[in-house]
């Protein structure tokens, strides 16, 4: 039975199809912080998991968001995904997936009001830069 956290991928190595299931915080398409010696050091999103031929291992391919962008691949296991750190260059690494403002803070559907928490207003208006006034 899922939790909703799983994520089931499968690749195909040596012409045959593999499945493996991550339990994994952190899955293809979310965007993660990486702290470098606890030190945040910059943005990526997660392009692929795929199994590697190392037991317990999967290449993690990222795309650093930083300019120019890079891509990059690095062999993790399933606990370094969900946020332990590791080793790269003698340096301590860390990734901690980034959740949206919606998601990190769910709204209450009970509420009638625009206020958030602590008073502090919620305006869901968009705003066109466009037609803002020059003053």
């Amino acid at each position: 039975m899922s939790d909703g956290n799983d994520s089931t991928h499968f690749s195909c190595v040596n012409l045959k199809i593999v499945w493996y299931k991550l339990t994994t915080v952190a899955t293809i398409g979310d965007i993660v912080l990486i702290y470098r010696e606890e030190e945040p050091a910059f943005f990526a999103r997660i392009e692929d998991i795929s199994a590697d031929k190392k037991a317990d291992w999967y290449q993690v391919r990222l795309l650093i968001l930083q300019i120019p962008l890079r891509e990059t691949t690095w062999l993790l296991r399933e606990e370094y995904i969900n946020g332990e750190a590791f080793t790269i260059d003698s340096g301590s690494i860390r990734m901690e997936e980034i959740r949206g403002a919606e998601q990190a803070v769910p709204r209450s559907e009970s509420s009638d009001s625009d206020a958030g928490e602590e008073g502090v207003s919620v305006d869901n208006k968009v705003i066109s830069l466009f037609e803002r006034k020059r003053g």
